[in-house]
């Protein structure tokens, strides 16, 4: 997957100033008349969609997206769309993907009632929730050992709500300081900036497994909340939201769904092999039949 290099810093910038939506909800009619479909990816989140060297993105959402586009090809019958691929961050994949910057997210992103406000989801394809990962020779095991300690997460994602909102209710009076991505976390975490890292619970393993010493860090703490995953698109597109919808469902029912869980959750993934060893939910389980899209509560 080749990074388009027509997307530029300035392209970024220009979409954070301007979140209002420019963009006709219409996704596959843009697509059409412009014979391109720009798709984000996230340059840490493993094993979803995460760089691979510099240049390739690679992952779980990475190749449910690369379905959906399959679908997208055959619907407006163009099969030589051009493709572009583009990184976001927690902070800025919403107002990008609602100004028309790009048209699919695929990756880590919680669907929730906040988040629906602004964008749609499609079909839950994992669920997760909010742990910490920390070094073992912190002496954290669980969140009472955090009280007064610095905790890191990503600013804009639900982890950073979620465990704020904990330490109030809990009285702990946690320092927070946030990442601009997971790999800038994590790294808070390694150089000793902060004592524990607030994310879902899969990321932290994702993280660790491609971290500089594994074996110095640990995913410790009762899960905080489930949340569903789903792929984002934008609001008030119910053609694309049934294509994209469309295309989930019949992975989940035929079977390739699982092949491809399997294919990263289960198995040896790059770059260094690690096995993440995490068979599926409960949850994800009972939702390749159910296919919901509702988000978290």
């Amino acid at each position: 997957m080749k990074i388009s290099s027509s997307i530029t810093t300035a392209l970024l910038i220009a979409g954070l100033v301007n979140i209002a939506p420019t963009a006709s909800a219409q996704t596959l009619k843009k697509v059409a008349d412009s014979n391109k479909i720009t798709v984000s990816y996230r340059e840490a989140a493993v094993p979803f969609s995460y760089l691979l060297g510099s240049t390739k993105a690679v992952g779980f959402s990475v190749e449910l997206a690369e379905a959906i586009v399959d679908d997208v090809r055959k619907k407006v019958k163009k099969p030589h769309l051009a493709v572009a691929y583009m990184p976001v961050t927690s902070q800025n994949r919403i107002p990008l993907l609602v100004n028309g910057t790009y048209d699919l997210e695929c990756g880590s992103t919680t669907n929730n009632s906040t988040r629906g406000k602004d964008v749609s989801f499609a079909i839950s394809h994992f669920y997760t929730g909010t742990r910490v990962l920390t070094k073992k020779t912190s002496g954290v095991k669980n969140y009472a050992d955090l009280a007064k300690k610095t905790v890191a997460s990503t600013a804009g994602s639900t982890n950073e709500q979620v465990i704020r909102k904990y330490s109030a209710e809990k009285n702990l009076d946690m320092q927070f300081v946030l990442g601009k991505d997971y790999d800038d976390a994590l790294q808070l975490v390694e150089n000793d900036r902060a004592t524990a890292l607030a994310l879902d619970d899969i990321l932290l393993f994702g993280l660790r497994a491609n971290s500089r010493n594994p074996a110095s860090l640990e995913v410790v703490g009762d899960m905080l909340q489930v949340e569903p995953y789903g792929c984002m698109l934008r609001k008030d597109d119910p053609e694309f939201k049934k294509l994209v919808d469309g295309t989930i469902a019949r992975m989940m029912k035929s079977g390739e769904f699982t092949r491809l869980y399997n294919k990263w959750f289960m198995a040896p993934i790059p770059p260094k092999g690690m096995v993440l060893n995490l068979p599926m939910s409960e949850q994800l389980r009972a939702n390749l039949k159910a296919l919901s899209d509702k988000p978290a509560q």
